[in-house]
């Protein structure tokens, strides 16, 4: 083929991406499986678009150092401490396991123990673009298997350093320069800690700067500059460009520019990582197939297969014991990642030709099977494995004043005024993943349903001051209520009502019921009516005034909720009481100012 310029190889690659993404999105077989077959269609062993696939997919390794970016954005360092068991428990429980594994296969395969060694290291790796891509795309990132594979990926990012040290000492590239490998890494550890000065005293004053210009490209570019910056260090001292990336979002994660930021990086991110996804496409060797095709695709399903058999456990171990999270967990990081392409070419000297060549292809073939399976998860496996052994309820280690069904976005922010009050609670809820959420962020919470006689027993209902229902099902927090009132008559229970209809049954049940957008909308008016010119003190009698008419009548309506007609009368006669209420409150406000 014809070597091609900068615009027209832009064209090739935008419109492979606008062709393949669409219709594998379509087919429900993901963006990154679209990506990958796009980059085959127009590589070396396809249309012959692009010849010199490895030119580009070093440029395009920046989308891997923007999504770490961004990750790091959503964390902090005290949610980062927070993450460190499952960082460098679960990080190198893999790492062991999966390197150990290949390398003992490898040499009752017959393998020299060099290629055994090297093969055990590339091997172990994941690949941080397909799996991170692949679970936000699904929408899976947020969950327990999500973020155990987020940690996994962490650690290896890290781990890369002192593999390439190892593979540079047994290279002999260095000769015995022990101690220049121990100084590499020394300068690593400096870099690192300036990296972490300079985030807490430099960036967020130099980014303030850069925003008080107001041109919003400017940002952009200082952005870019940051990052791109920031990784190049880290590359010249020999660490991985996403594991410093990564660390810089971390240290802006708590900066009044995280979302700017993540607004301005993540379409340059979503590109690049295309890009990155296409160069790995073109890269497929598709000749060794036709030469060796069991070899290349007998080894790529082996170390998959391997690969899942052994993290199965490993999340297991950790405490991620839902079987549809571990089974995530292991999908998602099946694959072979990119590193292994680094620690490869770092051994190239120590490996024959023929293997070297199998073991690249082979890492390429099991970078697509991870689309395909995860898929297979999202739409066979998961629910199969839910309903076939539903998670049993936690043991409840505790009895507070407090109990509190449900710990979404409502039942939280109740929470944390109790306990910032030193009030004791007892959380449960029935959704087992925001309960590893929410335990990740340091909060205890049990999993279980309320509803069920025995775990209010546990929670110690009968001797408790207060049951707060706060689940986001409407049916099932009116069933926790109804039973918590039939069984603990003398148990105070107030409950969330997602509607009016809601609170009418929570009225006749007995139950004070809080009307979850009522009290926001409240405060919205309260602030309107400032921003009109009332005064603070008259803004708030208003809205005082208001709600004690809406309880009132809610109490008037709730007996004749099935009712239509008293329901139209009574509501129309609020109305006109209401109307007359407010318009005697304004009179009042223009007399007291005329005084």
């Amino acid at each position: 083929m014809q070597e091609h310029g900068f615009l027209e190889q832009a064209l090739i690659y935008l419109a492979a991406g606008v062709v393949f993404v669409p219709v594998f999105r379509r087919l429900g077989l993901g963006a990154v499986l679209g990506y990958l077959v796009a980059g085959v269609a127009i590589g070396p062993w396809g249309l012959r678009l692009v010849a010199a696939p490895e030119a580009i997919l070093h440029f395009a390794e920046f989308g891997v150092v923007l999504l770490l970016f961004l990750v790091g954005l959503e964390l902090n360092p005290q949610r980062l401490w927070q993450m460190r068991k499952s960082i460098f428990g679960m990080g190198l429980a893999q790492m062991v396991a999966t390197g150990g594994a290949v390398f003992a296969l490898a040499l009752a395969l017959g393998q020299p123990s060099v290629v055994a060694v090297v093969a055990g290291m590339a091997f172990a790796m994941s690949s941080t673009a397909i799996g991170l891509a692949t679970l936000e795309e699904k929408g899976l990132l947020a969950t327990p298997g999500g973020q155990a594979s987020f940690s996994v990926l962490l650690f290896q990012d890290m781990a890369v350093i002192p593999m390439v040290i190892v593979l540079g000492l047994m290279t002999g590239a260095q000769g015995d320069a022990t101690g220049f490998q121990w100084m590499t890494a020394l300068r690593a550890v400096l870099a690192i800690a300036a990296i972490i000065v300079a985030g807490r005293f430099l960036m967020r004053p130099l980014m303030r700067w850069v925003a008080n210009t107001g041109l919003r490209e400017v940002f952009v570019a200082f952005s870019l500059l940051l990052i791109i910056g920031i990784a190049l260090l880290m590359n010249a001292l020999g660490l991985s460009m996403a594991l410093g990336a990564f660390l810089a979002g971390v240290l802006l994660a708590d900066s009044e520019y995280r979302h700017e930021l993540e607004l301005d990086i993540e379409p340059f991110k979503g590109l690049l990582l295309g890009l990155f996804f296409i160069a790995v496409g073109m890269s497929i060797d598709l000749g060794l197939f036709a030469r060796a095709p069991l070899l290349v695709l007998g080894l790529a399903a082996g170390v998959v297969l391997l690969k899942v058999a052994l993290l199965y456990p490993v999340a297991k171990t950790f405490g991620y014991c839902g079987r549809a999270d571990a089974l995530l967990f292991a999908l998602a990081l099946s694959q072979i990642g990119e590193f292994a392409f680094v620690l490869l070419g770092s051994a190239q000297q120590l490996l024959p030709r023929q293997s070297f060549d199998v073991m690249t292809a082979a890492v390429a073939v099991s970078m697509l099977s991870t689309p395909l399976l995860m898929l297979v998860y999202q739409r066979v496996l998961a629910a199969r494995i839910d309903a076939a052994a539903p998670r049993e309820a936690d043991a409840i280690e505790e009895q507070q004043p407090v109990i509190i069904a449900g710990f979404g976005r409502f039942g939280q922010v109740v929470a944390r005024v109790l306990q910032g009050l030193g009030v004791g609670t007892t959380v449960v809820d029935h959704d087992p993943n925001q309960i590893e959420l929410v335990r990740s962020f340091g909060n205890k919470a049990y999993y279980g349903d309320a509803r069920r006689a025995d775990l209010l027993a546990a929670a110690g209902a009968g001797a408790a001051k207060l049951l707060i229902v706060a689940v986001d099902d409407a049916e099932a927090a009116f069933e926790i209520a109804q039973r918590a009132r039939e069984r603990y008559p003398a148990l105070p229970v107030i409950a969330r009502a997602r509607s009016r209809s809601d609170a009418f049954e929570y009225v006749a049940l007995g139950v004070p019921a809080l009307r979850e957008t009522f009290g926001s909308a409240l405060d919205a008016a309260e602030a309107a009516l400032i921003q009109l010119g009332w005064g603070a003190l008259a803004a708030r009698r208003v809205v005082r005034r208001f709600r004690r008419h809406d309880e009132d009548m809610l109490l008037r309506q709730a007996p004749h909720r099935g009712e239509v007609k008293k329901l139209i009368a009574l509501t129309q006669q609020g109305r006109e009481d209401l109307m007359q209420l407010l318009r005697s409150e304004s009179r009042e406000r223009v007399q007291r100012e005329r005084a």
